[in-house]
């Protein structure tokens, strides 16, 4: 069945149908547009999301990258980045096969549409001159037999008057014959025009417009096939991208299943473990033996351990401010203990002061406990804290700034480093010999020649990093022994450290009751804290030390943060403090000055 044989008589329905297809195809353009401009917008809003938490710095440089679960989110961040690339795909598929090529092929089938239409108005217009010209010669004809009849009837009514001339009679018969002849004519012609136009009326209705009715159902079943395919295509786009979204998402799951939190905690571990050993006991300082005073009030008597009146020198060692690597801030001196922490302590004996007569004015405790409570105040620490150092710490050559540990990775990690480039020049070094043979061989090939500053340089380059590699393996070796010499046995000082503890709660009241004879009321807190000794400088404290070594530094040292010394190559030194596992030794010079140098810049000698 088709639309010529079934619609013949339907030429502006057709019309109607044809057009209303073409525009549901322009609008189905439409359609398809508006999505692919919803999709590249979301695409575009994910690659901002993207771009906005993706690192600004590579991954090497970022510590934090080391973590399972940061990388299991950059992972999820770069899936997402390609499930918005499968969004632009999709956009892309959409506008190039649907609005541009569907697009196209509707302003073709507009095109085609209007030459048939044309045809079949062309052909209505021939059918319709003929049927005028049909009609003007029928009705010429009808006005021709009319006019005739009314000659011969006019002629006949003359042949039979009596009165009527014989000249009268012959042209009524003569004009009567004539128009007798035009009626015949028009008969003929009327004849022709209704043979003519039933030919071109059985030509319109059986032949030419069922082409042109099927010109336009073939045009209109291409347009609707082609239209099919265009919704085909709009749901296979998203079809051919699911395998590639669904790897992003399964890419998503398995980013999240490789987070560990055993490895991202031993991960912290490896990245900031210092290597630095737990601190060992703090000894015990007794401030509470009695202490014989003059009888002048201004007298300070004489501390114990001196025969002449003068202070202790390891009196004054102990005082001196701890270094504590991992303190803000100098801890103030433990407050004197009070007697009321022991009940027995309101039955002690009365004060040894009623012995050596009354106290000084001046002091209203212990005048040793006083003196070294100055000395504190006034003695400065050279290095307060470690965090103090490493902001004004010089990056050294060896990562002697760093701690121990982190010394050892850093050193691990520039060795390799060093071997891959070495490794990379003695391949370079192999080609350039081999080129150069081939030169050798076949001079037309090139200069061998040239290739002589290119071998110096990479020769000159592979010798410098052997060095280097040497150089930093000794280091290496250096911080690890290091490492297994300052690693003392955790288990016995833990034990030891529950048994000092037990011993200092054993012995707290006792310690209370004998405190009471040295130390002070907190009545005159404020006037304790007022200095009466503001000279003292770091001279006092080093003319009370002596070394307990001698080092002799290996390279040039620039001590240009606080509480550091600088010192020369080969210069001889004082070793005042052993390394206490930061890295950091304590020396004297031997025209003045003391300071921390790198211990690994040091030939240590102990005496």
């Amino acid at each position: 069945m088709d639309w010529g044989t079934e619609l013949w008589d339907q030429f502006d329905t057709v019309e109607r149908h044809t057009q209303w297809g073409l525009d549901l195809m322009d609008k189905y353009v439409k359609f398809v547009k508006e999505r692919t401009e919803i999709e590249q917008a979301y695409a575009k809003q994910l690659r901002n999301l993207v771009k906005k938490h993706l690192p600004k710095r590579t991954t090497r440089e970022d510590p934090e990258s080391k973590f399972c679960q940061y990388q299991a989110f950059l992972q999820v961040v770069k899936e997402l980045n390609d499930f918005a690339g499968q969004r632009e795909l999709v956009a892309e598929n959409l506008l190039t096969r649907i609005c541009v090529e569907v697009a196209k092929y509707s302003q073709e089938l507009k095109q085609e549409r209007k030459s048939h239409l044309q045809e079949g108005r062309r052909a209505q217009q021939q059918l319709e001159n003929s049927f005028k010209q049909l009609e003007n010669s029928k009705r010429k004809f009808e006005r021709d037999c009319r006019e005739a009849e009314k000659a011969v009837l006019t002629a006949e009514k003359l042949d039979q008057d009596i009165n009527a001339t014989k000249a009268d009679v012959e042209k009524a018969k003569q004009q009567a014959n004539l128009r007798s002849h035009m009626a015949e004519e028009s008969k003929n012609e009327y004849a022709s025009y209704l043979q003519k136009f039933n030919h071109n009326q059985s030509q319109f209705y059986f032949l030419e417009m069922p082409q042109i009715f099927n010109k336009l159902q073939e045009m209109d079943e291409r347009r609707t096939l082609r239209l099919k395919e265009g919704y085909s295509v709009f749901s296979e786009t998203e079809q051919q991208v699911m395998p590639i979204i669904g790897k992003c998402l399964e890419g998503m799951k398995a980013a999240a299943d490789v987070v560990d939190e055993k490895n991202d905690s031993q991960m912290l571990i490896e990245l900031h473990k210092s290597g630095f050993e737990r601190p060992g006991d703090m000894d015990f300082e007794d401030f509470s033996q009695p202490i014989n005073r003059t009888s002048s009030d201004s007298s300070l008597g004489n501390p114990r351990g001196t025969l002449d009146g003068r202070l202790d020198p390891r009196l004054l060692v102990k005082s001196k401010g701890k270094r504590w690597p991992f303190s803000r801030k100098s801890k103030l001196p433990p407050p004197p203990l009070s007697p009321l922490s022991c009940p027995s302590s309101s039955t002690s004996s009365p004060s040894s002061s009623a012995i050596n007569g009354p106290p000084s004015p001046k002091f209203t405790r212990d005048p040793l406990s006083y003196c070294l409570n100055e000395i504190n105040k006034t003695v400065k620490p050279r290095i307060t804290s470690f965090r103090s150092l490493k902001r004004g710490t010089v990056i050294t050559e060896d990562f002697s700034h760093l701690p121990p540990e982190q010394r050892r990775k850093k050193l691990q990690q520039k060795i390799e480093e060093r071997n891959r480039e070495l490794q990379k020049e003695l391949d370079q070094r192999d080609a350039l010999n081999k080129m150069k043979d081939v030169y050798q061989k076949t001079p037309q090939m090139g200069d061998p020649n040239s290739l002589e500053p290119k071998i110096s340089e990479t020769l000159g380059n592979i010798e410098r990093l052997r060095l280097e590699v040497q150089k930093c393996e000794a280091w290496l070796a250096d911080a690890e022994s290091r490492m297994l010499s300052n690693r003392p046995d955790s288990v016995t000082r833990y034990n030891r450290h529950l048994d000092h503890a037990s011993a200092l709660n054993n012995n707290n009241c006792s310690h209370d009751k004998d405190s009471l004879n040295t130390t002070h009321s907190d009545e005159n807190q404020d006037t304790l804290n007022q200095p009466i000794y503001t000279e003292f400088d770091d001279d006092f404290e080093e003319e009370l030390t002596s070394p307990i070594g001698t080092c002799v530094a290996l390279y040039q040292f620039e001590g240009s943060s606080e509480g550091t010394i600088s010192m020369l190559e080969g210069e001889e030194l004082g070793l005042m403090e052993e390394d206490k596992g930061d890295g950091w030794t304590r020396v004297r010079r031997s025209k003045g000055g003391e300071g921390y140098v790198p211990t690994s810049y040091l030939r240590v000698n102990l005496n």
